[in-house]
Order: C-alpha cells, then sequence, then structure tokens
C-alpha cells in the first residue's frame, strides 16, 4: 500500500484545505513530520486513518469528539481525501464526517449526514466513481488492506508510546494488545464454549443429583421411623458418592421396614385370635340374654291374656246371634224394598194426577185409558197438515234466500259499473307510475356516482383540517427542538473552548516521574501545568456532547414528524379539492353537497324501488278488470232464473195455506195444535200407568209382611223388630271373628312358649350382662383394627421404599454416563482456562496462540534491534510464570556484553525507544504477513527519537534508511531539531491563529 496524496479541509486544527504530496515525500525514501507541540502532526495521520476507516484511531476517538476544525468558516465543510495505490489498484477515497451546515432557508444549522465516495483510476477511462455507499467502501478498503483499523494504527502509523508501555506492561496488558492485532478471539470463543459446555454438563449432574436427593427424601418420608435408623446423607449435590450413599442408604431403609412388617403380621395374627374369642363369648351372652328376655315376656302375655277372657266370652255369645239373625236378613231386605217401591208408586201417581184437569184427578185407570185413545186418533189425523205446514216454511225460507241473492247480485252488477267506468283513468295512472320508476332508477345510478366522490372530499375534509393542527404542532415542536440544540451547541462549544485552554494542566496530571511525556518524550517534567480556576475536565465535556447530540436528534424528528405531516396535509388538501379547483373544499360546503346528494338519491332509490309494486299492480288491475266483467255477465244470467223460480213458488204457497187453515182449530198452527193433543196423551198414558204401578206396590208389600213374621219365627226371635236389632253387617261379624281368633291365637302361642325348656332352664340362670362382653368385643376389634392398619401401613411402606428406590437406581444408572461426559468436559475447559492439574504453567488456550505469535514477533524485532543496540541486545519469549500470575506473554531482553538475561522493563529511556521500535517494525512484518502479505509502502513512526544519544540515533536511522528497500518510504514523526539537519525531506507543520497549515520541505 503506497500513500500518493492527501487533502484536508477544516479537519482537526486545520481550518483550510490542505494538501500532502506523499509522492514527493517518498522520493527520497525518509522523511521527517515535524512542527511544534499541538501544531497538528498527529492530525496529518489521522487524516489518513479517517480517509481509510472512517475514524480515527481508537485512543483520540473519544465519546461525542468533533474532527470539524473550530478555525473553518461555517460555509466550508469538513473533507478528507486520500489517493493511494493498494493492491494493484489506484484510488481516491473521500471522506466527511456528520457535521453542521448553515440552512438554505432560514437562520441556524442543521446536521448533514456523513458521507463517502470512492474512485478508481483506469489509464483508458481515467477516475471513475465506484460508491458512495459506507458499508461499500468500508468493506472494500479492509479487503483491499487486510488489516483492521487497530492494525493498520499498529502496524503503519507505529506510536511509539503504546510499544514502549508494551515492553513495561505485564502479560495481561500485552495480552490485550497482542489479541486486538491478531484477532484470537475465535480461541477465546472455543475457551468459553468448552466453559459453557462444562456449565451445562454441571448444572446436568447437579439437576440429576438434586432428583436422586429428592428421591432420598421421599425414601425418608416413606420410611418414617425406620428411615431414622440408618446413617444421615451429607453428600451435596455434584460431590462424588451421593448416588452411591443414596443408594446404601435406601437399602438399609428396606431392611428395617421389611423387619417391621415380619412384626406387624404376627401382632395381626394375636390380635385375630383375641377378636374371635370375644366374638363367642358376646354371643353366648346375648344368647343367655334373649332366652331370659323371652320367658319373661312369655308370663306377661300369660296374665294379659287371663285379663282379656271375659270379653271373649262375650264376643263369641254375640256372634252366634248374629249369625241366627242372618236367616232373616233375606226377608228384612225384601220387606224394606216393597215399602220402598209403594212409597215411590204413590209419589209418581200424586204427581200424575196433579197435571190433569181437576175433573179427570180421581177418575180410575178405566176412564184415563178412553181418553187417551181418542186423544190419539186425532193426532194421527194432523200427520198430513203437519207436512203442509213444513213445506209452506220452506216456500218461505226460499223466496227469503232469491231475495237476498237478488240484493248481493244487484249491488255486484252496481259495484262492477261503476268500477269498470274508471278503468281507463287507472290503468293511464298505472302506467305514469312504472315509467317515473324507470327514470327514477337512471336518476338514482347517475347520483350515486356524484355522491361517492364528494364523500371521500368530504372525509378528506376533514383530515386536511385535523392535520392543519398537526402541522401548526409541529411546527412549533420543531421551533422549541431547534432553540434547544442551538443552547446546548453553545454551551458544548463553550465548554470545549474552555477544556482546550487549560489542555496542559489535563495532560501534566497523567505525567508520572520518570516516564516519558507522550507529547515531548521526554522523561523529566520540571513545571507541570496546574489547573486554573473554572476548569473543564473531559467528562464534563462529554456530557455537554451527549446533550448537543441529544438535542441535535430531537431535533431532526421534529423535521421528519413536520415533513410528515405537512405531506398529509397536502395529500388531503388535494383530494379535498377534487378534479374541480373552483369548487369549495370547506367542511360546511362539502357536508351540505353530500347532504343535497344522498337526500336526492334516497328519493330517487325510493322511487325507482316502486317499479316492480307498479307492474305488478297493473298486471293485478287488468286482472280484475276481466274479472268483473265476467261477474257482472253472470249477475245478469243469474237474476233471469230467479225470477222464473219466484212465481212457481207464489203457487205453491197459495195452494199450501188453503190445506193448514182447514187443519189448525184454534191454534196459530198445526204443530202448535199437534203438540197440545200430544201432551194430554203423554199426561192421560202416564197417569193411568201410574193408578196401575200403585196398586201393584201396595200388594207386594202385603206379601212381604206375612213373608217376614214367618222367617222371625222360624229362627227364635218373638218379633221382626228383635231378629233386626240383633243383626250385624258382615263387617261387624268379621270384627268379632278376628278379636276371637286373635285371643285364641294368642293363648295358642303362649301355650306354646311355656313348653319350651331352654327358656326355662335360662331364666333359672342368673341374669345375663352383654354390656360387659360388647365392651371386652369392642377393645378386641379396635386392637385389631390398629393392627391391621399397621401392618398395611408397614405393607405400603415396604412397597413405597421398593417403588422408590428402584426409581433411584435407575436415576443413579443415567447419572452414569452424563457424569463421565461432565469429568471429560471439565478437563478439557480446566486445560484450555489453564486452571488444570494437567496445564503445568497455567497457561490459556488464547494466551498459548498468543505466546507463538509473540515468540514471532520477538524474532523479527531482534533483527533490527541487534543492529541499533550493535549486536548487544536480543529480543526473547518467555513462558515462565512470574509470581502468582499466569504464564506464556513473558518478554525479556538478553545483554550480550553480560550474558544475562532480564526484563524489558529495566531498559533506559534510550534502550527503550529503539527496542520499541525495533518491537513495531518487527510487529508490523508478523501481522502484514498475518494479513495475506499487503506490501506496506509507506509507514509512519511516531516520536521518541529525544532521548537518544548522536550515536545511537544514527544507528536507529541507519535501519530506518534500511527500510526504503524495494521502494519503501518511512516518515518520522518527531519535533527534535537534530533530526530536521539529518532528514532533508521535511514535512512542517505550522501552528497559526486562524489554523495549522502545511509546508513542504525538499
Amino acid at each position: 500500500m503506497r500513500l500518493h496524496r492527501l487533502s484536508i479541509t477544516a479537519f482537526g486544527p486545520f481550518g483550510a484545505t490542505q494538501e500532502v504530496d506523499f509522492d514527493a515525500l517518498s522520493s527520497a525514501g525518509l522523511f521527517l513530520l515535524h512542527g511544534p507541540t499541538g501544531a497538528g502532526k498527529t492530525s496529518v495521520l489521522d487524516a489518513v486513518c479517517f480517509a481509510l476507516y472512517g475514524a480515527v484511531p481508537g485512543a483520540r476517538q473519544s465519546p461525542g469528539a468533533s474532527l470539524r476544525s473550530d478555525h473553518a468558516p461555517v460555509d466550508l465543510p469538513t473533507e478528507v481525501q486520500l489517493e493511494l495505490t493498494v493492491g494493484g489498484r489506484r484510488l481516491e477515497v473521500t471522506r466527511s464526517p456528520a457535521q453542521p451546515r448553515p440552512k438554505k432557508r432560514g437562520d441556524g444549522f442543521t446536521m448533514e449526514k456523513a458521507q463517502s465516495r470512492l474512485r478508481g483510476y483506469d489509464p483508458e477511462r481515467g477516475w471513475h466513481a465506484l460508491s458512495t455507499s459506507h458499508q461499500e467502501i468500508g468493506e472494500e478498503l479492509s479487503q483491499l488492506i487486510g488489516m483492521s483499523r487497530d492494525q493498520f494504527c499498529q502496524v503503519v502509523l507505529l506510536p511509539q508510546g503504546d510499544f514502549a508501555r508494551f515492553l513495561r506492561s505485564d502479560a495481561e496488558a500485552r495480552g490485550k494488545l497482542l489479541g486486538r492485532l491478531f484477532d484470537t478471539r475465535r480461541f477465546a470463543a472455543v475457551e468459553e464454549r468448552l466453559a459453557e459446555l462444562r456449565r451445562g454438563a454441571e448444572a446436568q449432574v447437579t439437576a440429576a443429583d438434586e432428583r436422586i436427593l429428592a428421591l432420598a427424601q421421599r425414601i425418608a418420608q416413606a420410611a418414617g421411623p425406620a428411615g431414622a435408623e440408618a446413617t444421615p446423607i451429607t453428600a451435596r449435590p455434584g460431590e462424588p458418592g451421593l448416588a452411591e450413599a443414596v443408594l446404601e442408604w435406601a437399602a438399609i431403609a428396606r431392611s428395617t421396614a421389611r423387619e417391621r412388617l415380619g412384626i406387624a403380621h404376627r401382632v395381626v395374627a394375636w390380635a385375630e385370635g383375641r377378636q374371635r374369642e370375644a366374638r363367642l363369648a358376646l354371643d353366648a351372652v346375648r344368647e343367655l340374654a334373649r332366652l331370659q328376655q323371652r320367658y319373661e315376656e312369655t308370663r306377661l302375655r300369660s296374665a294379659a291374656l287371663e285379663e282379656r277372657r271375659p270379653e271373649h266370652d262375650r264376643c263369641q255369645e254375640q256372634l252366634e246371634r248374629a249369625r241366627k239373625a242372618d236367616r232373616v236378613a233375606p226377608a228384612l231386605e225384601l220387606r224394606e224394598e216393597a215399602e220402598r217401591a209403594y212409597r215411590a208408586a204413590s209419589d209418581g201417581l200424586g204427581r200424575a194426577r196433579e197435571l190433569l184437569p181437576p175433573e179427570l184427578r180421581d177418575a180410575d185407570a178405566g176412564r184415563l185409558i178412553e181418553l187417551e185413545r181418542k186423544f190419539q186418533q186425532e193426532l194421527y189425523a194432523l200427520d198430513a197438515a203437519r207436512d203442509a205446514e213444513e213445506r209452506s216454511a220452506r216456500i218461505d225460507e226460499e223466496r227469503v234466500r232469491l231475495d237476498r241473492e237478488a240484493q248481493a247480485d244487484g249491488e255486484l252488477i252496481r259495484e262492477a259499473d261503476a268500477w269498470l267506468a274508471d278503468w281507463d283513468t287507472t290503468r293511464a295512472a298505472l302506467k305514469g307510475r312504472i315509467d317515473a320508476s324507470q327514470e327514477a332508477a337512471t336518476r338514482a345510478e347517475q347520483l350515486a356516482g356524484l355522491l361517492v366522490p364528494a364523500r371521500r372530499r368530504l372525509d378528506a375534509a376533514v383530515r386536511r383540517d385535523a392535520l392543519a393542527t398537526d402541522v401548526r404542532e409541529a411546527e412549533e415542536r420543531l421551533a422549541g427542538a431547534r432553540e434547544q440544540e442551538l443552547d446546548a451547541r453553545k454551551s458544548w462549544l463553550d465548554l470545549r473552548e474552555r477544556r482546550l485552554r487549560g489542555i496542559a494542566a489535563e495532560l501534566a496530571a497523567g505525567l508520572i516521574e520518570g516516564e516519558p511525556c507522550t507529547v515531548c518524550g521526554s522523561a523529566g517534567h520540571p513545571a507541570p501545568a496546574s489547573p486554573g480556576d473554572g476548569h473543564v475536565d473531559r467528562a464534563t465535556e462529554e456530557r455537554a456532547l451527549a446533550a448537543q447530540q441529544s438535542a441535535e436528534e430531537a431535533r431532526a424528528r421534529a423535521e421528519q414528524q413536520l415533513a410528515l405531516v405537512r405531506e398529509r396535509h397536502a395529500a388531503a388538501e388535494t383530494e379535498a379539492r377534487g378534479d374541480d379547483a373552483s369548487a369549495s373544499s370547506t367542511v360546511a360546503g362539502l357536508a351540505v353537497l353530500v347532504d343535497r346528494l344522498a337526500g336526492e338519491h334516497d328519493e330517487a332509490h325510493r322511487l325507482a324501488a316502486a317499479t316492480n309494486p307498479a307492474r305488478e299492480a297493473l298486471t293485478a288491475a287488468e286482472r280484475e278488470h276481466a274479472q268483473r266483467l265476467e261477474q257482472r255477465q253472470e249477475a245478469h244470467g243469474r237474476m233471469s232464473a230467479r225470477t222464473a223460480a219466484r212465481e212457481a213458488l207464489d203457487a205453491d204457497q197459495a195452494r199450501l195455506e188453503e190445506q193448514i187453515a182447514a187443519a189448525r182449530g184454534g191454534s196459530p198452527s198445526v204443530a202448535a195444535h199437534a203438540e197440545r193433543l200430544t201432551r194430554r196423551v203423554a199426561r192421560l198414558a202416564d197417569a193411568a200407568e201410574a193408578v196401575r204401578a200403585e196398586q201393584d206396590a201396595a200388594q207386594r208389600r202385603k206379601e212381604a209382611d206375612d213373608r217376614l213374621s214367618d222367617a222371625a219365627f222360624r229362627a227364635g226371635f218373638d218379633t221382626p223388630e228383635a231378629a233386626a236389632a240383633t243383626l250385624l253387617d258382615a263387617s261387624a261379624q268379621r270384627e268379632l271373628q278376628h278379636r276371637i281368633d286373635a285371643w285364641q291365637a294368642e293363648a295358642a302361642a303362649v301355650a306354646d312358649r311355656r313348653a319350651e325348656r331352654d327358656a326355662r332352664e335360662a331364666a333359672e340362670q342368673p341374669a345375663a350382662r352383654p354390656a360387659v362382653a360388647q365392651s371386652e368385643f369392642e377393645t378386641a376389634e379396635w386392637l385389631l383394627r390398629e393392627a391391621s392398619s399397621a401392618l398395611a401401613a408397614a405393607d405400603e411402606r415396604c412397597a413405597e421404599l421398593t417403588r422408590l428406590s428402584r426409581q433411584a437406581s435407575d436415576e443413579v444408572r443415567r447419572l452414569g454416563p452424563v457424569r463421565q461426559e461432565y469429568e471429560r468436559i471439565a478437563r478439557l475447559a480446566g486445560l484450555a482456562a489453564g486452571t488444570s492439574a494437567d496445564n503445568e504453567r497455567k497457561m490459556r488456550l488464547e494466551a498459548y496462540v498468543l505466546a507463538s505469535r509473540l515468540e514471532q514477533v520477538a524474532a523479527a524485532a531482534t533483527a533490527r534491534l541487534q543492529r541499533m543496540s550493535s549486536g548487544r541486545y536480543t529480543l526473547v519469549h518467555s513462558d515462565a510464570r512470574t509470581g502468582g500470575r499466569r504464564a506464556g506473554l513473558g518478554l525479556h531482553v538478553v545483554d550480550a556484553w553480560t550474558g544475562s538475561e532480564r526484563d524489558t522493563a529495566t531498559l533506559s529511556g534510550g534502550e527503550t525507544f529503539f527496542a520499541s521500535l525495533a518491537l513495531a517494525l518487527g510487529l508490523a512484518d508478523v501481522v502484514t504477513e498475518e494479513a495475506g502479505g499487503v506490501r506496506l509502502d509507506t509507514l509512519f513512526i511516531d516520536e521518541g527519537f529525544g532521548s537518544l544519544d548522536d550515536q545511537t540515533l544514527d544507528e536507529v536511522l541507519d535501519v530506518l534508511d534500511s527500510l526504503r528497500e524495494r521502494d519503501r518510504s518511512v516518515g518520522i514523526v518527531s519535533h527534535v531539531a537534530d533530526l530536521r539537519r539529518r532528514i532533508p525531506a521535511r514535512l512542517e507543520v505550522v501552528k497559526e491563529r486562524q489554523g495549522s497549515s502545511v509546508r513542504h520541505r525538499l
């Protein structure tokens, strides 16, 4: 990689555009970059790094720091342009950081985004654009250079202060720098992955041990008292031997539980024997008590039976008399039935005589029968007259029906004539309705096409008015954000200026006695600056910068929100105006338009909806017209037929009325006369029948009295009344018989029980005590239940212990492979982390790889260190441990004059310089080879030459001059005056009030 030209505009201390011609400076091979402290020597190198990577070296990339020059005019943008050759290609890269610029409209500033441009040179086409994307340009340059920004800053810019600290630092600090340069993150990732696997396997082992311990706790709960006899488990999850201890403890618990189970079986057998004996004794006592109670009950029943004997004799005598009276019962019933029949016949005769005329109430049956026959013959003669009268009534009904139908047909004819008279008008009106509905349908379609756009315009107008308020609010928020941004920027610039005025004191605070100054390289610090009043530290400036950036982001967000709201407002305004720009676009006007169109559309739609009903009405009217014509014609025909029928009915009616008048006599009608005769016949027949029935009933009552007297005498009763008083119904006789049978059954039962021998013998023994026997039996039962419960618990405990022990054995078998895998991973992780006993030097895997790289760097640096030190010093890598620290990244120097090997921290200031220079050059060679062998044709060495004597300086310059071989150029950054005599090609950085500038001295 060779640098050709660098253009710096408003960057760092450079207020204007400065051009650096590296081709002219590199023609001599060795050139000097010098200038007073703070002029901007290092800023030239920062510009090269910014052009290639879009950022300055990490040590100077402080959070919130701005790359823009405070000396530059506000209208001059910050820009860095670098022309270089890398990978055989001629490229030009231009970068501008994010920076404020004056607004094109109005006052104030706006933040402009960072920009990048990459051009390539072709001999045929010249310069041509390649890309303007930050990401694409970064990837392209990184691939061509083959190094990251940190590697580039260490290899090409060679900061001597960093390598001096590298020589004096411990292994951890060296590891950080080497790891950043050689990118050993994959080896650290291997360590982390192994540690992660170890933690995962350890978690699995611990989880399995916890499951085993949980089973042990469940075994302890299941074992109960048996678990207390075993030795408790003291191992914790993850410790070896836990599984074996749990299995051993479970085996002891199972053995103890089985012993307790055998004891429980024996206790249950004893309790069952005692329970059987108590049951037999209780049964015997209960049987004795039952027999004694039975004997006592028999004695009591016998006494009660004797007390009821008189009642038994009385019931038996009463039942015998009732059974004798039963032989008189049929005659009694016959007498009672005859008496009832006689009274009914007498009552019927009285009622029948009351219906007869007074002159016939005392007539005998013969007279009544004779009158009945006479009236019956008259009634037969009225049958023909009744038929004539019924026919006359039907003729009257028929004439009424004909009149009703004639009236209905007349009404129908008048209604039809009236309807048919308006037929032409009705038909024309219906056709007019159909035409109007069709026109309304066409109008509704036209209005629908106008209504939808009008509604869209109304919605857009509503949104436009709402967005107008949002636009005003967004403009107010943007104005506030701009004011806050200006205040924050002003505060930050003020604090930055105050910090720069006191930067000397801030640098002096980091000076250490005996160590070189990072600015001048001198190890002596005679008069370090001290902070004055109102000194601003770096943290305060960074907070102010963060506040400014936050305000800037808030302002950018406010601008984006305002642009978005304005865009929405303009779109809503355009949609609200529609195609006609002259039309009203107010919400009120559009609402009136929408309401009018909607009303007209609804009315047209309502009229259009009446098309089908109008057509149906016309069809129905035409159908009704035909029906009414047909009905009128049929009504005229029926009226002609009714006239002929009425004439025939009138002739029949006159003939029948003459016949009826002759037959009805003095009654209003034949039917009334016939009904009067029928009532007379019926009354006479009823009266004659009642006379005969009364005479028959009297005769039967007399015969029943005779039979009753004879039956009572034969049954042994003096009078029928005495027999009737003794008579009992069947239920009363059954009740007496039941009481007699009950007494006799009780007497038989008492006799049988008095004959029982076992009850008699039990009565002679002492009284039984069943309560005592019951108590003894309940005690035996309780003992048996308790023993059975204990046996069931012991059996369940043994089964549960067996099941849990089997589960614990399964868990232990499953844990075996997991624990083996954990031990294998733990050995690998410990070996990679340097904590294993197998790793004798306690060296981590990443440190081991870095140690190999450091050994290569030391070998490459020794080749130049021996020339700089006249063959005296050699750098060697050491993997020995120092104190309690891990080994691997030790760096020693071998003194050929004394033959001793000592730490690089013991070198003097000048020795440290050329040793660090040799180390930097060696590291550059190794990193270049690691990056793929990219040739570095331009190198920069920053400071440190002030600590060398003349001879050593000559030797160092000879080594640097040897780097010009193969057309390589080296730039030395220093303010040592003696170097200006020794190096003719120079680039001077001049510090001025309006900003620094560069001058070429060739």
